[in-house]
C-alpha cells in the first residue's frame, strides 16, 4: 500500500474506534465505562508522549507535571469559565510550562534529561503545595461544579481520538520527519537546515498540551484533588511504560498497550495489587527482549520466529551437553 492508503486505512480505524467508544456508555455498566474512561485517559497520554518521545528519543518523566497543573487550572477556574474553555486553559497552561522547560533542559538527553523532568516534576508539585498552604490555607481543593458523566467520558473520548489524529497526521507533515530526524542522528538534522531546538520545545508543548488537558478533565471525576494526587508520579510512570511497550514509535502501539493495561488495573491492581505489578514488570522485560518493537511490532510471523529460536536454543544447549559428556 502507498501513503494514501495507509492514510485511509489509519483514519477508517480511528472512526471505528470511536464509533464503538460512542457506543459503550449505552449497552455497557458502570463499571465498564468507568474503565473505558481510564483507558481512554491513557490513550491520550501514551499517544501524545509517544508523538514527541518516541520520534526524538527523549525519554521524558514530567507528564504527572502536565497533568497536575490542568487538573488544577480546572479546579480553580472551572466555576468562573465553562467546561471547554477549563480544559483549554489547562492546555494552554501546561504547554506554557513545557515551553519555559524544554528551553531549559531539551540541550540535554538520555538520563540527564529524564531525571531533570522527573526532578522538575517534583519541583512544581511542592511549589503547588507551598502556594496552597501560604495562600488558601490548605492543601487541596473541593470540586464544586462537576459537568455531567456523559459530559467528561465524551471530553476524553474527543481527547484520545485527537491525539490519535494528531499522531496520524502529523507523521506525515515535515514536522514529523523532523522529529524522526532528531531522533535518528540531532546534529545531522541540523546539519540539513532543522531547527532542531524549535522542533523539540513545540513537540514537547504539544505532549504537555494534551496532558494538560486530559489533567483538567480527569480532575472533576475525583472531586476533591490534593498534589500528590494529580501530580503522582506513577501516572507519568504508567504513561512511559504503556508507551514503552505497546511501542512508543508507532502509531496503534500505545492505544494497543493502554486497552492491556487497563484491563489489568481493573482486574488485578485492588484484589492483587503485587501481582498487578508484576505483571508490568513481566511485559516490560518481554518487549524488551522479544519485542523491541512494542505490541504494535506482534505479527504472526513473529510467533514462528520464537518457535524456530527456542528449537535452535534447545538443540544447541543439547549439543553442549553431549560434548561436556
Amino acid at each position: 500500500m502507498n501513503s494514501r492508503q495507509f492514510l485511509i486505512r489509519d483514519l477508517l480505524v480511528l472512526l471505528a474506534i470511536t464509533g464503538w467508544a460512542l457506543a459503550l456508555p449505552h449497552y455497557g455498566s458502570e463499571f465498564v465505562v468507568s474503565m473505558a474512561l481510564t483507558c481512554l485517559m491513557y490513550v491520550a497520554l501514551s499517544s501524545s508522549w509517544g508523538l514527541f518521545c518516541g520520534s526524538t528519543r527523549y525519554m521524558s518523566l514530567a507528564t504527572s507535571a502536565f497533568f497536575g497543573i490542568g487538573a488544577y487550572t480546572s479546579a480553580i477556574f472551572l466555576g468562573q469559565f465553562s467546561w471547554m474553555e477549563a480544559i483549554l486553559l489547562g492546555a494552554g497552561l501546561s504547554a506554557l510550562v513545557a515551553v519555559v522547560m524544554g528551553l531549559a533542559v531539551l540541550h540535554l538527553r538520555g538520563t540527564y534529561f529524564a531525571v531533570l523532568t522527573f526532578g522538575m516534576t517534583e519541583l512544581i508539585m511542592h511549589a503547588v503545595t507551598f502556594f496552597e498552604k501560604r495562600f488558601s490555607g490548605t492543601v487541596g481543593r473541593v470540586l464544586t461544579v462537576i459537568p455531567e458523566p456523559d459530559t467528561i467520558y465524551l471530553t476524553v473520548l474527543a481527547l484520545a481520538m485527537l491525539a490519535v489524529l494528531t499522531s496520524i497526521v502529523l507523521r506525515r507533515t515535515r514536522f514529523g520527519l523532523a522529529l524522526l530526524g532528531i531522533g535518528a542522528d540531532e546534529q545531522r538534522a541540523q546539519t540539513l537546515g532543522v531547527n532542531t531546538r524549535l522542533i523539540k520545545t513545540a513537540g514537547f508543548a504539544l505532549t504537555a498540551a494534551f496532558a494538560g488537558a486530559v489533567g483538567a478533565a480527569m480532575a472533576v471525576r475525583w472531586t476533591y484533588i490534593d498534589p500528590h494526587t494529580v501530580f503522582n508520579p506513577f501516572i507519568g510512570f504508567q504513561t512511559v511504560l504503556i508507551a514503552l511497550i505497546g511501542g512508543a514509535a508507532t502509531l496503534w502501539g500505545p492505544l494497543i498497550a493502554a486497552i492491556v493495561f487497563s484491563v489489568l488495573a481493573e482486574t488485578l491492581r485492588l484484589q492483587f495489587p503485587q501481582i498487578y505489578m508484576m505483571s508490568l514488570g513481566i511485559l516490560l522485560i518481554l518487549c524488551v527482549l522479544y519485542l523491541p518493537g512494542g505490541l504494535a511490532s506482534l505479527r504472526w510471523s513473529t510467533f514462528g520466529d520464537w518457535w524456530r529460536n527456542s528449537r535452535q536454543s534447545v538443540r544447541a544447549l543439547r549439543g553442549r551437553e553431549r560434548k561436556n559428556v
